[in-house]
């Protein structure tokens, strides 16, 4: 990727004493961008954080979003589009070729990364089918990042034999991903039956005392179980941004 690219120039023109770690610092330290009016956008974000600038689809419009598209291509040679309609897809597609759709978690994706670790895999766990979509994002983002993923949907607490019937997919995994609503206590079943970092993720799923995922929210931060990590409510991008990082190393 063009970011990571001018990151070991840099340094090797250092090394070579062709540029001082000032003059490489005043490099790094900028790293390119390009400034499109409304739009800014990131093109060494890979180099400095090993995620690539995610374009985010809601509230642009389409003419927006094929702009940074086009010039994201240039730039990373990745393309990642979350909370992407089907509508915009379609017409993305036809400029995009390879570009992959992932219809539940409204995700779309372009990547030559083809680097699977299959032998580290990543779990994504449900609590309910109706918290498949952000699962789904989830999915998708790390995916399009090479990693190889697991699913194991609709296991919640109502009938958590159905989970425990599972336990050795869980042990399996290198990282587990749990993504409920309601009261969101899965995560801490979970984080009481493994020894792997747990990405807890609340979801706007439930009833009127469920407050649009704030119940969940609190029960995941008030986890009893150690190791249970937990983001933003419906952030399924979030919470693989994350795994990516951990499966990494």
């Amino acid at each position: 990727m063009r970011g990571k690219q001018i990151l070991r120039d840099a340094l090797e023109k250092v090394r070579d004493k062709r540029l001082s770690v000032r003059e490489a610092g005043k490099i790094l330290s900028g790293f390119p961008s390009m400034d499109m009016k409304s739009v800014n956008l990131d093109c060494g974000r890979y180099a400095r954080c090993g995620f690539p600038e995610v374009i985010y689809c809601e509230g642009k419009t389409l003419a927006q979003i094929k702009l940074i598209a086009r010039k994201m291509i240039k730039c990373e040679d990745f393309l990642l589009l979350t909370r992407l309609s089907e509508s915009a897809y379609k017409s993305l597609k036809k400029t995009f070729r390879g570009l992959k759709y992932n219809r539940p978690g409204r995700v779309a994706y372009h990547s030559k990364n083809k680097a699977i670790r299959k032998k580290k895999s990543i779990l994504v766990i449900t609590g309910g089918t109706s918290d498949i979509p952000v699962a789904e994002e989830a999915c998708a983002t790390l995916e399009a990042m090479g990693n190889a993923v697991d699913r194991l949907y609709d296991v919640g607490v109502a009938g958590v034999h159905r989970l425990l019937n599972k336990v050795e997919r869980l042990h399996r995994s290198n990282i587990i991903i749990v993504v409920a609503g309601m009261e969101g206590a899965l995560a801490s079943v979970v984080g009481g039956l493994v020894s792997k970092p747990i990405i807890a993720v609340p979801t706007s799923c439930g009833y009127g005392a469920n407050f649009k995922g704030l119940a969940p929210l609190l029960t995941m931060l008030n986890s009893c179980s150690p190791g249970v990590a937990v983001v933003n409510i419906d952030n399924g991008f979030g919470a693989a941004y994350i795994a990516n990082l951990i499966n990494k190393y």
